[in-house]
């Protein structure tokens, strides 16, 4: 009799662990499928993430974090993956196919292409209090904030950020 009841308390506590962590996930975070190549190679086209959607209650983004927000007038107006680069306060300039945050070329965390489009970017962009400046790690097949559909977004736009690759063939932190 000890040993059986052993094991139901055992399989009552896992049980328990595995629904409390399903509750978690679903109160707080989710699972989102990248719908485009904009963000390759770092996130593929139909690879899953998962969405810490409680990141930013109570901190701020920073740069290099990569996000799922609801651009205001995206083509598609699904909600879309990008690197933050700039922060508030941050000045953004594209110039000779290079990207410059407040006068430093930008040194990427990933492998990127030169820049053939700067859009709204080929001028100085100072970001205001609340807004970011955000681009695709596939800077030449990217609707991002070099674009007027997207411009920059805002705190209240960000979902959440993206933390973790679900997919089988790319398991691991997003970086």
């Amino acid at each position: 009799m000890g040993r059986s009841k052993t094991v139901l308390i055992w399989t009552v506590e896992i049980l328990a662990v595995i629904c409390a962590a399903f509750l978690l996930v679903c109160a707080f975070g989710m699972r989102v499928t990248c719908n485009s190549v904009s963000m390759e190679p770092g996130i593929a086209n139909g690879q899953q993430v998962l969405i810490n959607r409680m990141a930013y209650v109570f901190g701020d983004p920073k740069a290099n974090d990569v996000v799922l927000f609801q651009p205001r007038e995206s083509l598609n107006g699904e909600p879309t993956i990008k690197r933050i680069i700039g922060v508030p306060g941050d000045t953004i300039i594209i110039s000779g196919g290079k990207l410059y945050v407040n006068g430093t070329q930008y040194q990427d965390p990933v492998p990127t292409e030169r820049m053939e489009y700067s859009g709204r970017a080929k001028t100085a962009i100072t970001l205001g209090e609340g807004e970011y400046f955000v681009l695709g790690d596939n800077r030449n097949n990217s609707e991002d904030s070099r674009y007027q559909s997207i411009g920059n977004i805002t705190k209240e736009e960000i979902i959440g950020k993206i933390w973790f690759s679900a997919s089988l063939s790319k398991l691991g932190a997003i970086e």
